[in-house]
């Protein structure tokens, strides 16, 4: 996505991240303090921040040479989501394409890659006090072992690319990711979610790219790996930089997929002002889409009161927790709200008249598509964060601890931000401040 920033500045709180969960159930005993939130309310109980270190070290100690100047930049935008490993304290997390931002020039935006050599990464960290800490990391390669690179892949579709001024065009690389979302399989390989396809991608356990899902119809060519057209037709429509975002592993192994924001169908328009957006479930062994969802968003002044612009709702995270049940995540830059969500095999939509573009009204066009007779799924809210004090904007990650703690990552898009005052008069990037957060948050209920 494209950074924004939003003005707030993280909260910094030295407590408990990371200890084991015994000592956190002591906090939570202890009771609160005055002017505390009770027990009755989600608060959180640690946050850990990731170190500083320049994205050039970073990247060419995975793959010697391919950034040759990082500008400045350092690590960051690992928080694209956020996986536990199975050991106390560390998840997977993953990288987005890499630093990008817009400038305007002429009236029209450009996207810009300051460091168009940067290679996306699975990102191993461990959580310990208030720090986290890259304890591993895992470069995406093709079949020949090159980066993928995270460059657009598709002239004509995908957004151009252009240098850190927006004064040079940048060559697209089919192979180019724009991961998302991570899940580790039994087998340890992982999956990911892309945007630019959308497409969901079987990654080896030392980062090769298997094979990359992509939609019917979108005519990828000249990627060094296997790809497969295996989605529905229908997602050609995402909106540009709104792909998938968000990904799930069911107890059996099947993968839910979130797409980040409504389909542009049948127009821009129509996309920007839908509050209908889909979820689709995949399953590794049929190597196939098997049931499709419609979600629907609450309002954006319900999400994040004082927004007014619907396009500004996004799904980043789902998560799984037990049997067909998800928690999904729906946000803005600033806040977000976590729903319980159950995947009804009444609600499959798949292969019906919601996968034709050429349906009208299209299900992103309905004001009310429950009364119109579509299933949409039933929802419950879990947290609104946006009560939560200490909880940073812009999470994308969410991940279940156990039955009543979550771990939360904020995406800070590598210290950027949009328009000409992004780089300074060297071209060094002016860092917006915004730190790598791991937020740990206690509900008052499990799930």
């Amino acid at each position: 996505m494209s950074p924004h920033a939003t003005g707030r500045r993280r909260v910094h709180r030295s407590v408990a991240a990371g200890v084991p969960l015994a000592v956190l159930a002591v906090l939570a005993a202890t009771g609160p303090a005055a002017g505390t939130p009770s027990e009755d309310d989600a608060r959180v109980v640690g946050t850990a921040t990731l170190g500083d270190t320049p994205l050039a070290a970073f990247s060419n100690a995975l793959l010697p040479g391919t950034v040759a100047d990082d500008r400045g930049v350092d690590l960051g935008g690992i928080g694209s989501d956020i996986y536990p490993t199975g050991r106390e304290g560390e998840f997977w997390t993953v990288t987005d394409r890499g630093p990008n931002g817009q400038i305007k020039v002429d009236g029209t935006k450009r996207r810009t890659f300051p460091v168009p050599g940067f290679d996306p990464a699975i990102v191993k960290i461990r959580v310990s006090g208030d720090s986290v800490r890259v304890i591993d990391a895992i470069p995406l390669t093709t079949s020949s072992g090159k980066p993928v690179t995270g460059m657009p892949n598709q002239q004509g579709r995908d957004e151009a690319p252009y240098s850190y001024n927006a004064s040079t065009p940048l060559s697209y690389n089919p192979n180019g990711l724009d991961t998302e979302g991570i899940v580790r399989a039994k087998d340890g390989s992982f999956w990911l979610v892309d945007e630019h396809g959308p497409s969901l991608v079987h990654v080896s356990a030392r980062g090769k790219v298997l094979t990359r899902y992509v939609p019917e119809g979108l005519n990828l060519t000249g990627a060094d790996y296997p790809v497969v057209e295996a989605l529905p037709s229908v997602l050609l429509h995402r909106k540009v930089n709104r792909g998938f975002e968000g990904l799930a592993q069911l107890p059996g192994g099947d993968l839910v997929m979130a797409v980040q924001s409504p389909l542009s169908l049948p127009d821009a328009d129509a996309g920007e002002a839908s509050r209908t957006t889909r979820l689709l479930r995949f399953s590794p062994k049929k190597k196939a889409v098997t049931a499709e969802y419609a979600y629907r968003f609450d309002p954006v002044n319900v999400v994040d009161p004082g927004e007014d612009d619907t396009s500004e709702l996004k799904i980043s995270s789902v998560v799984a927790v037990g049997g067909d049940r998800l928690l999904v995540e729906e946000r803005t830059d600033k806040t977000a709200r976590l729903h319980l969500v159950r995947l009804d095999k009444d609600s499959n939509i798949l292969g019906g008249p919601w996968d034709d573009d050429t349906t009208s009204p299209s299900l992103e066009q309905i004001d009310d598509p429950a009364a119109a007779g579509v299933p949409v799924l039933g929802k419950k809210l879990v947290v609104d964060l946006g009560t939560v004090a200490g909880v940073p904007g812009k999470i994308e990650g969410v991940a279940r601890v156990d039955r009543d703690t979550l771990a939360l990552i904020n995406d800070n898009d590598f210290g950027m931000t949009d328009g000409t005052g992004a780089f300074d008069a060297q071209g060094r990037l002016v860092d917006s401040g915004i730190e790598t957060t791991v937020t740990y948050v206690r509900l008052p209920r499990g799930i």
